[in-house]
């Protein structure tokens, strides 16, 4: 899943109107952060195998340190934990931990059974929605229409560049979508981890945009 967690995170701004959307953003991703990292060094695992499922090429062999569900729970917590520390927040830190957690639950939306509930269990969950196209787009263009309305709800722009700015990125984040989507198949996985580590230009993206806007 792409959109649906850009999507938790804009309608997230309603529940913690004081935090970047930056930091909303890298916390929904954040688990996507540290999959290429560990990509790349050789401790996980992806291939790139056309017809793995309907709507990705991408077959992920092993990934329980950023992936399963125990780290996942670990990961939000050192999130969190350290959004209070540095911003004394207790409920923005609940909401930012939550929205690492729910990487992994949306993930086992979409993906296929590979996601392992912990490093060493040989247990795996996906109900496999992108074995189906059509139904993978209407449910990540349906959040992403709900997360957006949610965010221009709770937000108002301070100045035409916060009109702007936020329109690119949103079109860029469908741009980006409808490229994965449609596009071929990834070269290697050294590609893949590559790209997905440019998410880190999205997340300063949404720090500056969100700088133009205020709380509605």
């Amino acid at each position: 899943m792409f959109l649906g967690h850009y999507a938790v995170a804009l309608g997230a701004k309603r529940a913690a109107p004081r935090t970047s959307l930056g930091t909303l953003v890298a916390a929904s991703a954040f688990l996507d952060l540290v999959w290429p990292v560990l990509v790349l060094t050789g401790v996980e695992r992806v291939a790139v195998a056309p017809g793995a499922t309907a709507f990705t090429p991408l077959d992920f062999q092993q990934y329980p340190v950023s992936h399963s569900l125990l780290m996942a729970v670990l990961w939000g917590a050192a999130f969190g934990g350290l959004y209070y520390l540095i911003r004394r927040a207790w409920a923005a830190a609940v909401v930012v931990g939550l929205l690492v957690v729910s990487h992994w639950a949306l993930d086992a939306i979409v993906h296929r059974p590979d996601l392992p509930l912990a490093p060493g269990a040989s247990a795996r969950i996906g109900l496999g929605l992108w074995n189906s196209v059509p139904q993978t787009l209407a449910v990540e263009l349906g959040m992403f229409a709900a997360g957006v309305a949610i965010y221009l709800h709770a937000t108002r722009a301070r100045d035409p560049t916060g009109r702007w700015a936020l329109a690119a990125f949103l079109l860029f984040l469908l741009a980006l979508y409808a490229g994965a989507a449609f596009g071929p198949p990834p070269p290697s996985p050294g590609a893949v981890a590559w790209t997905d580590m440019g998410q880190w230009l999205l997340i300063l993206w949404a720090v500056w945009l969100d700088r133009h806007r205020r709380a509605a």
